[in-house]
Parts: C-alpha cells; sequence; structure tokens
C-alpha cells in the first residue's frame, strides 16, 4: 500500500515534468546543478576523490572544475531519464546517432549472438533506440527498482523500442532459452561497476587503481560462443549524442581468462580519458581499491 501511495503522489508530477520540451528542462537542470552541487553537496566528496584517484596528474584545481562539469552532465542525465517516460521515438532518434549502424549487417550474417558491452558513460538510457535498426532480438539486463509501481513504469518507457528489458539475475537463462530454439539475440551489459567482493573472481588496475572486475560479459560470450561488441558513446552537445560499434572479438573462446576484460577496460579507459566529465563519478567505484588479495 505504501509504494502505491508514493507512485500516485509523485508519478503525476514526474509525467507533468517530462512532458516539458527539453530547451525547458535544460534551464531547470541549470538550476538543479546550482542546488545540487553547491547547496546539498551530494556525493561532492566521492566525486573529488575518484577524480583524484583517476587523475592524479591533475591539480587540485583541475579536478575541481571536473567535477562542476561532471555535475552539470549528471543533472542532465536524469533530466533525460525523466523525459523518457514521454519522449517520442522520433525525438530519441534525432538525439541518439549510430553513425556505423552498418556494422551489425555483416555481424547478423555468421549467425552468432552479441554480448554489446559498455560503460555508464555519457547516455545509456537512449542506447535501447538500437533495437530499432538492427535484426537481432533486443535484450537489456537491468536491476529492478523496489517501487513495483515505478518498476513498470519504468520497464514500459525503456521497452518503447521493442528491447526486452530482463533482470541480470535470468539473463543466463535467457540466453539458454534462445540458444536452444536458435533466435540470434543481442544482450546489453554494462560492466563497468564494481561487483560484491564475494562475486569476485579477478582484480585489476582500472584508471590506476586496482578494484574488483565484473568478468560476466567474457564468460557468457565464451560459454555461449557470441561475438562480444563494444559501444563508444560521445556526447556531441548538451542533449545530442552517438554510438559507435567495434568488435573486441567474433573468437571467445580463443582468448585466455580475463583477456576480452582487459580488452572492454582499456576501451573504456581511453574513452573516460577522451572526455572524463561525462563519466558517472558519484559511483563508489574504487570503494575496495586496499582490498585486492595479497600476492604470494
Amino acid at each position: 500500500m505504501t509504494n502505491f501511495i508514493i507512485y500516485i503522489l509523485v508519478y503525476p508530477i514526474v509525467w507533468l515534468f517530462s512532458i516539458l520540451p527539453f530547451k525547458v528542462l535544460y534551464i531547470i537542470s541549470d538550476g538543479v546543478y546550482a542546488l545540487i552541487y553547491y547547496v546539498i553537496g551530494y556525493r561532492k566528496k566521492v566525486v573529488l576523490n575518484n577524480l583524484n584517484l583517476a587523475f592524479p596528474e591533475n591539480s587540485l584545481k583541475e579536478n575541481i572544475k571536473l567535477s562542476k562539469q561532471f555535475y552539470h552532465h549528471f543533472v542532465d542525465i536524469f533530466i533525460e531519464m525523466i523525459k523518457s517516460f514521454t519522449v517520442s521515438k522520433e525525438e530519441v532518434y534525432k538525439r541518439y546517432k549510430f553513425p556505423n549502424i552498418q556494422f551489425f549487417d555483416d555481424l547478423y550474417k555468421d549467425g552468432k549472438s552479441v554480448i554489446l558491452v559498455g560503460s555508464h558513460y555519457a547516455n545509456w538510457e537512449w542506447i535501447m533506440s538500437l533495437d530499432s535498426f538492427v535484426d537481432y532480438k533486443g535484450y537489456a539486463a537491468y536491476t529492478k527498482v523496489s517501487n513495483p509501481y515505478f518498476n513498470n513504469k519504468v520497464l514500459k518507457s525503456r521497452a518503447k523500442f521493442g528491447t526486452n528489458l530482463i533482470q541480470t539475475a535470468k539473463v543466463v537463462g535467457e540466453i539458454q532459452h534462445n540458444q536452444i530454439n536458435k533466435i540470434q539475440a543481442m544482450y546489453g551489459l554494462l560492466s563497468d561497476q564494481s561487483p560484491q567482493l564475494k562475486k569476485t573472481f579477478y582484480w585489476r588496475e582500472f584508471l590506476g587503481v586496482k578494484v574488483p572486475i565484473h568478468t560476466g560479459a567474457e564468460m557468457l560470450a565464451k560459454r555461449f560462443d557470441m561475438n562480444m561488441v563494444f559501444m563508444d558513446v560521445k556526447k556531441i552537445k548538451r542533449g545530442y549524442y552517438e554510438t559507435t560499434f567495434s568488435l573486441i572479438t567474433n573468437e571467445a573462446k580463443k582468448f585466455p581468462d580475463y583477456a576480452l576484460t582487459d580488452i572492454f577496460l582499456d576501451k573504456v579507459e581511453q574513452q573516460i580519458k577522451n572526455q572524463p566529465e561525462y563519466y558517472f563519478w558519484t559511483h563508489r567505484r574504487f570503494k575496495h581499491k586496499d582490498k585486492a588479495p595479497k600476492v604470494s
């Protein structure tokens, strides 16, 4: 009952907010940025600490400047997420482009499914529109929202392009089902955050800091002999993005353990170094940095 009351009180406000034009929303975003950064100070210490760890060569002044640029983008991303509730497909197509979408034409002909890997960088919500331009049956792994009413709304907004949203824990079962039924599919995974320590198999340096690493994408690519593809997102200007694709491998089983994960993370690092202000720095990416097992 509590979840429903929260939903009926909050969602109408969210919906009314989402129907505002982008120009108005970005004006609001500027005001919210000032509130979050200068008044509330939401996770400012976390963000600055992350930047200092990732870019120790920068001066404190330079990393503070980066943090301000990040917070501007951070608020924009949540504005765009809210806008996703009511935005038209045509508007997203205009704002989120895939310059080398023909990349998937030849890849589809080999008959394999695809593990599409990326990071929490720029705008990862509108990647769902990819499903409108490829022949694969599209899936995206997601974490369930605790309020079931909001969870249904989020799923509906994300699925408007035909993408099938599937809880992370159910991905393996869905892949098995599709393999048995010879359904060629694409599975989108964001694999740049810290796994639980009890589920960690691999540690390596990421942005110069040794951290636990998600290896699920590599394990799935090898187990089910899938192509592994990296999505490189760039923010062109406010509210406009481009995503290009590159093949990590079409022979996953030939790689030694963690080699594919290393290739992926190297690409993510380069992406971040090119425009660091668009990475999701509020996440405690380096919280386990002092917990790596000692090498005897």
